[in-house]
């Protein structure tokens, strides 16, 4: 697992003060989805935003608070999510756990952003197939 990235102590207050707020846009903003996941302790329901990019074929999350989080590790154990993006729902299966201190996964401004706060881990996910069942 990489190191924290500098903006780790900021979770707590993202979680209770400015994910609330951004729940409600962030599926419309570019760079930005909805992601619903199951807790693999609780059994309950998430909705969390997230900074996600298309990239060849796959989506790639910008891990901002890195691997350790708990979605994070819940969708790793889950084996996928559900993103809303745009209006639309697109599932994504077979996460992978990527770390790539040249951040080349990402578009360039996010790059930057990346650099000053050390994030070097990224989850990739790709759609599901209209046949694959929902995990």
């Amino acid at each position: 697992m990489a190191p924290q990235t500098r903006v780790h102590g900021l979770r707590p207050y993202t979680n209770r003060f400015v994910n609330p707020i951004t729940r409600h846009f962030a599926e419309w903003l570019p760079g930005f989805a909805i992601i619903t996941y199951r807790g693999r302790k609780t059994g309950r329901v998430y909705q969390l935003p997230i900074n996600i990019f298309h990239r060849q074929g796959a989506y790639v999350a910008f891990l901002t608070y890195g691997s350790g989080a708990q979605w994070v590790q819940n969708v790793l154990a889950q084996g996928g999510c559900e993103m809303r993006q745009r209006g639309r729902t697109t599932r994504l299966v077979d996460p992978e756990l990527i770390v790539d201190p040249t951040r080349s996964l990402v578009p360039r401004p996010i790059r930057f952003v990346g650099r000053l706060a050390h994030v070097t881990e990224f989850l990739r996910l790709h759609p599901a197939s209209p046949a694959t069942p929902p995990g």
